[in-house]
């Protein structure tokens, strides 16, 4: 997916450093701004999964580094909220300048706070979205309570948040008491999505209720569920994405994210379902209880809106291999965790393969790596991988297979 290096300069002369992840194809739909959150930088993985999966819907995202932090200049010491604000203004006046102005807005943690402080002053922005946002900058205060003495008898001070040192002045706190939790939301008046998880251990769901109660309609909160703050899950940065491009439209005039059927097709236990979703690779991928979808990668003709079948082959094997090593580990008190199997395929000359005695032409190749936490003996270990190869799928990819096809006829 293309993605430009860029730099504009902030209203204090400082360059910051950004990064614009852009459609791999065709015109962007619309152009959106994300903020990331305290002492982060735009390639947190919240920003980078979520701009990735943004760009791949068609709409264009700048994520960029405030000021005294990552690639971009200045002494993080000496900024503020303020200057967050101040530093987001400049990234929407970049936008207008060489692209587009942007119409979302999305913020996340303090980054949120910024979004809804700087939407009311953005005339093209048509949309706000925070995650996991506080619904006051002063929330971060916590942060740094322990030091905030040291900070304004020195002028500044080291501070250890979330296992990283960064130097914090006494004009952060300072400027901090001046920024009121709910004005800005409340004169907001633009369509508002509120993503928080019920159990964030950084920022309490209590913070999105504040929001939620102070901001003006349309607004809409989306439940996160079992998601941490930092949206470290690949899962859940997509479904925040995916939601996202869904609200949006109805307020950017985007093409609408299509509709999966909500018709759950008759499929009997036992029984797999394979139907078309698209004119090319799409397709829906039915069990009685489950749905999921297979594609092709676009450099291959596909849409990439879900595995491709040898993908979903190896994740086949992958799953039964994990499950039965867990059944093996605790059946027989063995103490690892993290079992983690990694798995890829390929196609290689039987000519070149130790085990292939008498077998022409070319044959595939599957490597299987298995790894845990865990102190285990040398025998212990090598039972645990003779075990690997007795999982029922295993079996049934390395046995005699018949394949039996029946004429086509028109589904019912």
């Amino acid at each position: 997916m293309p993605r430009q290096k860029v730099e504009f300069n902030n209203h204090t002369g400082h360059t910051l450093a950004g990064a614009l992840e852009l459609p791999d194809s065709g015109e962007p739909k619309a152009f959106a701004l994300f903020a990331h959150c305290f002492t982060c930088g735009k390639d947190v993985i919240a920003a980078t999964r979520i701009a990735r999966t943004l760009a791949d819907q068609g709409i264009a995202v700048l994520r960029f580094d405030f000021t005294g932090l990552g690639g971009s200049e200045g002494d993080f010491a000496n900024t503020s909220f303020t200057s967050n604000v101040s530093d987001l203004e400049a990234a929407a006046d970049f936008l207008a300048e060489h692209h587009q102005a942007p119409k979302l807005l999305i913020g996340h943690s303090l980054g949120g706070a910024a979004a809804l402080a700087v939407a009311g002053r953005l005339s093209s922005v048509e949309a706000v979205v925070t995650i996991a946002a506080p619904a006051s900058p002063q929330h971060v205060k916590h942060l740094f309570a322990d030091s905030a003495c040291d900070i304004r008898a020195q002028g500044s001070a080291p501070v250890t948040i979330a296992g990283r040192t960064f130097e914090l002045g006494a004009e952060l706190l300072d400027d901090l008491e001046h920024w009121s939790d709910k004005d800005p939301i409340g004169k907001l008046r633009k369509p508002l999505l509120i993503f928080h998880a019920p159990g964030d251990q950084v920022v309490s769901i209590d913070e999105a209720g504040k929001i939620f109660q102070a901001a003006k309609h349309p607004k809409s909160f989306v439940s996160l569920d079992d998601a941490d703050h930092l949206l470290s899950r690949q899962s859940d940065a997509d479904y925040v994405a995916l939601t996202l491009v869904a609200w949006a439209g109805r307020y950017l005039n985007l093409d609408p994210v299509k509709a999966q059927s909500q018709d759950h097709p008759k499929v009997d236990n036992g029984e797999v379902l394979i139907t078309e979703q698209d004119a090319h690779f799409l397709r829906g991928l039915y069990t009685a209880d489950h749905q999921w979808q297979a594609d092709e990668p676009k450099d291959k003709g596909g849409s990439n809106l879900g595995p491709n079948p040898y993908d979903l082959l190896l994740m086949s094997l992958g799953a039964c291999t994990s499950m039965t090593l867990r059944m093996y580990a605790n059946h027989k008190k063995l103490a690892i965790d993290n079992l983690h199997v990694r798995l890829k395929h390929r196609r290689i000359h039987a000519d070149d393969c130790a085990d292939c005695e008498g077998q022409n032409g070319m044959v595939t190749e599957i490597e299987r790596d298995v790894s845990y936490e865990g102190e285990l003996s040398e025998e212990q270990h090598d039972r645990l991988l003779q075990i690997a190869d007795k999982c029922p799928v295993h079996k049934t990819l390395e046995g005699d297979i018949r394949i039996l096809t029946r004429s086509p006829r028109r589904p019912d």
